[in-house]
């Protein structure tokens, strides 16, 4: 059921932007049948859903960048739940990548009996706010943010788009998929690409020599991202993003959070997410900071 609020749809709770989201393509999500060989990589938003469309098309094909210099990011890897799925599925080549900022239990029916398998992508949430928050300053199809503070006590509430970022990593860890999932955390990625890549193609079984990681490592490094036309967003018509305001991809680094946060604010933030989060026996490398 969706019912419209502003410029979002409230589809099951959740707040959906109506720039990307219709009745019509969260249909066509729910009525997807995925295939065994499909690969999604699950992110909260702002958390590194970029950048996992550049790499998994790397790691697929074996390092070839043709994808990435010439299909832009949104249709190369596309989200499930966007209007742009219905128009790019067909187009794709098995083993199909696709991305979702869906919570586990509205993922298409289909994934839940299939052997698909999924990357789930977590980044502190403290770094997660900061990006959003600048996100919402430059895309005018989102609410504007306010304050800081204002927007702190909206994301901590679940009053943004994909609702509570506890909600949505806890939906995913709790899910029984076995094998069929791989954690892996941001920070890992700013500190170990490499790593991560071999994690990657060790889990979707296809065993990329060295010098293909390497050469997709050096692709998918920020600098290259920001600026690959097809990744980065500047062709995205003025009006609907404002780089002038704030680019797109902006820092892409860990711990930008220090120079936005009070103490006060953490130590409410860190609080609220910490009670929420309690029970779940999962330890993130930011627990240490």
């Amino acid at each position: 059921m969706m019912i419209s609020h502003g410029k979002y749809w409230v589809y099951n709770g959740l707040m959906l932007p109506k720039e990307t989201h219709s009745a019509e393509s969260l249909k066509f999500a729910e009525e997807l049948k995925v295939q065994n060989n499909d690969i999604f990589a699950i992110t909260y938003p702002k958390s590194g859903t970029t950048w996992m469309q550049e790499i998994l098309p790397l790691v697929l094909n074996g390092g070839d960048l043709t994808p990435v210099q010439t299909i832009p990011n949104w249709d190369r890897v596309p989200w499930v739940e966007e209007t742009r799925a219905a128009l790019v599925m067909d187009n794709l080549v098995a083993p199909r990548a696709m991305v979702s900022h869906m919570p586990y239990n509205l993922m298409p029916p289909s994934f839940m009996s299939s052997k698909a398998k999924a990357i789930y992508v977590t980044r502190n949430p403290r770094d997660v706010l900061v990006s959003s928050f600048h996100f919402h300053k430059m895309a005018n199809f989102l609410d504007d943010p306010g304050t800081f503070d204002e927007f702190l006590e909206k994301f901590l509430s679940g009053k943004v788009m994909f609702g509570k970022w506890t909600e949505h990593v806890k939906s995913w860890r709790k899910a029984n998929l076995r094998d069929r999932i791989l954690f892996v955390t941001y920070e890992e990625m700013v500190q170990d690409l490499r790593g991560v890549i071999r994690r990657f193609s060790s889990f979707l079984g296809q065993d990329l020599d060295e010098e293909t990681v390497e050469r997709v490592a050096n692709h998918c490094c920020f600098s290259n991202m920001k600026t690959n036309i097809m990744s980065n967003y500047s062709l995205v018509p003025q009006g609907i993003m404002d780089s002038s305001k704030s680019p797109f991809l902006r820092k892409g680094v860990a711990g930008d959070w220090k120079n936005h946060f009070s103490p006060e604010q953490e130590a409410r933030f860190v609080a609220v997410i910490q009670q929420e989060m309690a029970g779940i026996n999962i330890t993130f490398p930011w627990d240490q900071e």
